[in-house]
C-alpha cells in the first residue's frame, strides 16, 4: 500500500507483524536510508541486523522470506535491510509476501523507481507492504529540516541560518548532514553540550565555497555566467549532486527574487527592498543577489520558475532524460540572465 509521510514514520516506529515490508524510495535516498533508521530505533540497540544486497537476493531470491521468518541466534529482536537498485528482488519479495510465517520485518532502500517498476506495483498492491517516495525537501520544509538535523548534532541554528545552508546544499539531506557535522565537530557541540550555531562559524569552517555546496551554481545561473556553471555541474556530479538538488536550490533564489521584484516594481528602490531584508539574506550574497533584482523582470523571473518546474517533472518523469533535462534547463535559463546583463 502506498503511505503519506506520517503513516509511514508510524508505521516504522512501532512495526507490527501485519507489516512485512516497507518500501522506501524516491530521488532523496538519504531521506530513505533517514526513515529506516526509525526501524532500527525502534527494533533497538541489541537487535540483531541482516543486511543484503539486490544482487545477493536476485542469485538466492528464497533467501529474503528465509531470513524474515528465522530466529535470531541472539534471541532478541531481528530485522532485515536490503540495498536495492530495483527490480532484481522482484522475486525475493514475491517469495516474502506468500511466505506462510515473517516474523522480522523487512526494509528496501530502493532509490528513484519509476511507476512501470515491477517492485513498486507489487509493494502498492499488498496489504502487507507499505511504500513511501522520498523527495528532497523545498522551501521553509529545508529550513525546518536544517534546524531539526542541527538539533540532533546539539546546534541550535536562527531560521536565517538554516535557510543559507539549506540553499548552499539544495536541501539535499546527505550534503545537510555532512555539513552539520563539519560545524558540529568545529564547535565541539553534541546533543548534552548545544551551541549556538551563527553565520561566523559557517565562515570558518569554509561551507560556503567548497564540497557540496551550490551557491556558486546558483549565482552562474541567475547572473548569466554560462563559464562556471559548466564548471560547477562537472564538479558537483562528481560529488553525486546532480538533478532535482540543482533545480530547487535555483528555483529557491528565483522564489527569492520573485518576492523582492514585486517591492521593486511596485516602486520601492532595490537598495530599499535589499535593506528591507535585514538578516535574511546573507551578507556575502546580497551584491549578487541586489545585481540580479536590477536586471530581472517579473515576467521573466516567472518563465524560469515555470521551466524550472517543467525539468523537475522531466527528471522525475519515467523514461525522461534524468539529470540532463535539468542540466539543459539550468543553461537556458543562464543564457536569458546573459541577455539582461
Amino acid at each position: 500500500m502506498k503511505a503519506n509521510k506520517a503513516e509511514i514514520e508510524r508505521a516504522l516506529k512501532a512495526p507490527t507483524a501485519e507489516t512485512r515490508l516497507f518500501l522506501l524510495h524516491g530521488p532523496d535516498e538519504a531521506g530513505s536510508r533517514a526513515l529506516a533508521k526509525r526501524l532500527a530505533a525502534a527494533m533497538g540497540e541489541e537487535a540483531e541486523r541482516i543486511d543484503l544486497s539486490g544482487a545477493e537476493l536476485k542469485a538466492d531470491p528464497a533467501r529474503l522470506a528465509d531470513e524474515a521468518a528465522a530466529i535470531s541466534l541472539f534471541g532478541g529482536a531481528r530485522y532485515i535491510v536490503v540495498e536495492a537498485t530495483g527490480d532484481e528482488v522482484l522475486a525475493a519479495v514475491e517469495a516474502l509476501i506468500e511466505a506462510p510465517t515473517a516474523g522480522n520485518p523487512v526494509v528496501i532502500v530502493a532509490g528513484a523507481l519509476k511507476p512501470s517498476s515491477k517492485l513498486l506495483k507489487l509493494a502498492l498492491a499488498q496489504r502487507s507492504a507499505l511504500a513511501f517516495a522520498s523527495y528532497a525537501p523545498e522551501g521553509r520544509d529545508a529550513d525546518r529540516l536544517v534546524i531539526e538535523m542541527g538539533r540532533e548534532q546539539g546546534l541550535t541554528a536562527r531560521p536565517d541560518v538554516a535557510r543559507r545552508i539549506a540553499e548552499g546544499t539544495g536541501g539535499n539531506r546527505a550534503l545537510i548532514a555532512q555539513e552539520l557535522a563539519k560545524f558540529a565537530l568545529y564547535l565541539d557541540a553534541a546533543p548534552e553540550r548545544p551551541q549556538p550555531l551563527d553565520h561566523d562559524a559557517i565562515d570558518a569552517v569554509g561551507a560556503a565555497g567548497e564540497g557540496g555546496d551550490l551557491s556558486r551554481l546558483v549565482d552562474s545561473v541567475s547572473g548569466g555566467d554560462a563559464a562556471t556553471l559548466q564548471a560547477e555541474l562537472l564538479r558537483l556530479k562528481s560529488e553525486g549532486v546532480e538533478g532535482i538538488s540543482l533545480i530547487r536550490a535555483v528555483l529557491r533564489r528565483m522564489t527569492l527574487l520573485a518576492r523582492l521584484r514585486a517591492e521593486v516594481e511596485r516602486g520601492n528602490s532595490v537598495a530599499a527592498v535589499m535593506g528591507s531584508q535585514g538578516k535574511a539574506i546573507f551578507w556575502k550574497e546580497r551584491d549578487a543577489v541586489a545585481a540580479q533584482l536590477s536586471r530581472w523582470r517579473s515576467d521573466l523571473i516567472a518563465k524560469g520558475m515555470t521551466r524550472l518546474l517543467d525539468a523537475e517533472r522531466q527528471v522525475k518523469a519515467s523514461g525522461g532524460l534524468g539529470p540532463i533535462a535539468a542540466d539543459e534547463e539550468l543553461f537556458a535559463i543562464c543564457r536569458q540572465a546573459a541577455r539582461l546583463r
